[in-house]
């Protein structure tokens, strides 16, 4: 079917003005197909020749002013319109499919209870999949619905949801919307199990399956308590308020992102209700996507992008506003600690990529919804919030703020660009922002800063060599031994500097010895790669867990892990300096983090098959040392848990494993909740250890979503031929599986431990993947691009088979782009082995 273009938008938005959308959605027409009746009226402003988008199974009726439009015209997903001036009504009454795969309207059936569950994901250009739709977010209208939906069931969406008539009739009815884009139109219906309460005048509510309701329910106050007190900052520093009528979050089961910030009704994922233990540090991520989508009410659903090139008007700003507003308003002190080990690499790796465009990418990149949909990465969101951060560091939080709060003045309930906010902040400042945004939001890549430390008569001299484009401001962080004890540093001072834009080399004189470690962008207030000269980096060696702030801390192992990925350290030696310091780290986040770079890039990527068992061995050791040391301390649940994960996915004999399933705990704690268990039966399938029947005990006694999940990827991670067949054909051939059951038997599949048995697969990878791609669209051609690719096989062959393929074929965009980046990712992960052989 065609994708809409830039150019079409704009010729459609410059013809029409939408008023008003009437949908009828009716769930109650068995599994495969719900009914849905659209009214639209809107006005021409010239007579002229447009086309409305809907993807039925049947189109049965459709009505231009009350003359009846031929279904045989429909061309794919377009329905051609011939306009007069004026005013108009479009109805259109069609059969939809239900989804499997989390686009449109997804059907869900809980293997715990046999329930079922539908919500709608209209995200770019999926509306159409519900209902009739001018599907393009500058026509913003008003939106009434009604629901038919089975007795017991309760609808959700953008507004207040009340019944009508007597409760057997199932029938419900939503209170008139605010403007809306068409992607922002949500419902949601099933037996939920719904927490609703009160705030600010709103009405709050949580919802989520009801074999879920006990795990909720334990984490209600919690979800509550987050979602209150951002609401309340984001009312000290918006002047607008909130703009919807309610506010409910729905926990959503088969989400393919983290969350999705449809105005008064934000779906997450339904992992985020913890069914088993986790660490403070996932709470935390979960407290940061609570502040990030309600941050989109203003950043985005207030006032939306024109087109999709100024995506990162929208997630940027939620990134960044998440983050800073969970740090301000809650117990979770520590977000950017957090950001920079996990989310910030996100970004760096991405813009390192041939894949990686711009901040703000011209229009003339984003030609259409197809090359839109790529954009949504690292760099839109994670490089997009550093480079914001930055922007905050240099203008000050009161212009900043005076620039947004004029912004939302200026296109509350419209549609901005990225001029329109550089003019919002320009009128607020004396700053060049129009300057800043040309360095920062209109070029890709990643600038590398590196020291050069020498003594000086009356003092030390620090020349920052700037291999990059932009402009920073940064803060050095100047270090000293502790007195006493070699194994800490105390900090002599942070002092601040502006790197004009441009490469070249920028010098600084300083008083004083010259300190033990100088840390560039300590507290990681900029957007770059930083190096050490060598006498910090000897230094962070021997004292990188001593350091004070844990931040500063990852931001020097985040140094360590660009070098390890630019080929300049030894892999090993990462690998060392992870055994020595992450059994003193206190910080859970740079655990989790140091310890899933070197499980899952060290170990599987960078050392060589013969190198990864001593790898592999390494990290079981570093997590015996940290569970021993934790043994009977307070407050260290998180670091076991980290610890026991790590273990569990390292070992390399099933003697321990075996041991903890069977006990049903690790000594000294954690136990072996269902999370647990899953994670250990799968390593245990993978060295071979464990049978079909194993597999389905195990299912039995957990026969929930999460426990289908892990036995699929418990059979397709056993080192059986057969085993292998099966799951390779139900993920290439029946196209049963939905997007997570996909997700999970290709992550089980593929093994760096079984190289032999399935290299012959790697072959029928590229054809197999081409073929799903097209039959099943984007959301499983990502999957099969980023979980089906036989990562584990670091070989010449399996990069020139990836090269020839992207030359010769032609995949999907959402396949080709995850393909390009996971070739430049095996070019790299080889690059690294040449250099340390």
């Amino acid at each position: 079917m065609p994708v809409l273009t830039r150019d079409e938008a704009q010729s459609r938005a410059r013809l029409l003005d939408i008023h008003r959308y009437r949908i009828d959605l009716d769930l109650t027409r068995g599994e495969e197909h719900f009914g849905s009746t659209t009214v639209i009226r809107f006005t021409a402003r010239t007579a002229g020749r447009t086309f409305v988008e809907l993807k039925p199974a049947t189109l049965h009726r459709a009505t231009l002013d009350g003359q009846p439009l031929d279904p045989a015209d429909l061309d794919g997903n377009r329905l051609p319109l011939t306009l007069s001036a004026g005013e108009h009504e479009l109805r259109v009454e069609a059969d939809m499919r239900y989804s499997r795969t989390g686009e449109g309207m997804h059907r869900f059936t809980d293997p715990a209870d046999g329930r079922t569950y539908l919500y709608t994901q209209t995200f770019l250009d999926d509306a159409q999949r519900v209902f009739a739709a001018f599907d393009q977010p500058d026509l913003k209208a008003l939106f009434d619905a009604t629901v038919t939906a089975p007795p017991e069931w309760t609808v959700l969406g953008n507004a207040i949801a009340t019944r009508l008539g007597p409760p057997e009739e199932g029938r419900w009815q939503l209170a008139t919307t605010k403007p809306l884009s068409t992607y922002f139109v949500a419902f949601a219906a099933g037996p939920w199990h719904s927490i609703r309460t009160e705030h600010a005048g709103l009405p709050f509510a949580l919802h989520c399956r009801q074999s879920l309701a006990a795990h909720l329910d334990a984490d209600a106050d919690e979800i509550l308590d987050i979602t209150r007190h951002c609401y309340d900052r984001y009312h000290e520093i918006f002047d607008e308020p909130y703009p919807f009528d309610s506010y409910d979050q729905a926990f959503v089961p088969e989400f393919n992102a983290g969350a999705m910030e449809n105005p008064g009704l934000v779906t997450f994922r339904d992992e985020y209700v913890f069914r088993s233990a986790v660490t403070d540090t996932q709470r935390l991520g979960r407290g940061t996507t609570i502040a990030h989508e309600m941050a989109h009410m203003w950043f985005g659903d207030l006032v939306t992008l024109q087109w999709w090139d100024d995506i990162w008007l929208n997630e940027s700003f939620a990134e960044y506003m998440g983050v800073q507003i969970l740090a301000e308003a809650t117990r979770f002190h520590d977000t950017w600690t957090d950001f920079a080990i996990a989310r910030k690499a996100w970004g760096y790796d991405a813009d390192q990529r041939p894949s990686t465009h711009p901040v703000a990418p011209t229009p003339h990149d984003v030609h259409d919804t197809a090359a839109a949909l790529l954009n949504f990465d690292g760099i839109s969101y994670a490089k997009g919030a550093g480079a914001l951060r930055q922007l905050v560091a240099w203008l000050g939080e009161k212009d900043f703020l005076a620039g947004i709060n004029d912004h939302f003045a200026r296109h509350r309930f419209g549609n901005a660009t990225l001029a329109d906010f550089i003019d919002s902040l320009a009128r607020n400042t004396d700053r060049d922002i129009p300057a800043w945004a040309r360095t920062w939001l209109r070029t890709s890549g990643v600038d590398t800063l590196t020291p050069t430390v020498s003594d000086t008569p009356d003092g030390w001299r620090l020349d920052l060599h700037h291999d990059g484009t932009r402009p920073h401001r940064l803060s050095i962080g100047l270090y000293d031994h502790t007195p006493g004890d070699r194994a800490t540093l105390t900090t002599r001072e942070r002092t601040t500097t502006d790197l004009p834009a441009g490469p070249g080399t920028h010098s600084l004189t300083l008083p004083g010895p010259r300190p033990d470690l100088v840390l560039l962008n300590d507290g990681d207030l900029t957007y770059a790669k930083v190096r050490l000269d060598p006498t910090s980096w000897n230094t962070a060696l021997t004292t990188l867990s001593g350091i004070p702030d844990p931040l500063s801390r990852a931001v020097l192992w985040n140094a360590a892990r660009d070098m390890v990925r630019d080929g300049e350290l030894d892999p090993t030696a990462y690998l060392d300096a992870a055994r020595t310091h992450l059994p003193h780290e206190r910080d859970i986040a740079v655990v989790q983090g140091v310890l899933a770079f070197t499980r899952t890039q060290i170990a599987d990527r960078y050392l060589t098959p013969e190198q990864r068992h001593h790898a592999l061995a390494t990290l079981t050791d570093l997590c015996h040392d940290l569970l021993d040391r934790t043994h009977g301390t307070t407050g260290t649940e998180g670091l076991r848990l980290a610890a026991a994960r790590t273990l569990i996915d390292s070992a390399t004999t099933p003697d321990t494993l075996q041991q903890w399933l069977h006990t049903g705990t690790a000594p000294g704690g954690p136990a072996l909740d269902p999370e647990l268990r899953w994670r250990t039966l799968a390593r245990l399938a993978t060295l071979g250890a464990a049978t079909p029947h194993d597999i389905d005990t195990e299912l039995t006694r957990d026969p929930s979503a999460t426990g289908q999940e892990g036995a699929a990827r418990c059979r397709a991670a056993r080192p059986d031929p057969a085993a292998k067949a099966a799951a390779w054909h139900t993920l290439y051939t029946d196209d049963q599986l939905s997007n997570y059951l996909f997700t999970a038997t290709a992550q089980g599949f593929w093994q760096p431990e079984q190289a032999d048995l399935l290299r012959p697969y790697r072959d029928r990878y590229y054809p197999d993947a081409l073929a799903l791609a097209t039959r099943r669209g984007p959301a499983l051609a990502a999957a099969a691009g980023t979980h089906g690719f036989p990562h584990t096989l670091i070989e010449d062959e399996t990069l020139r088979r990836g090269q020839d393929f992207l030359r010769d074929a032609d995949p999907t965009p959402a396949l080709r782009r995850k393909l390009a980046d996971q070739l430049d990712d095996l070019r790299r992960a080889l690059a690294v082995r040449a250099a340390h052989p």
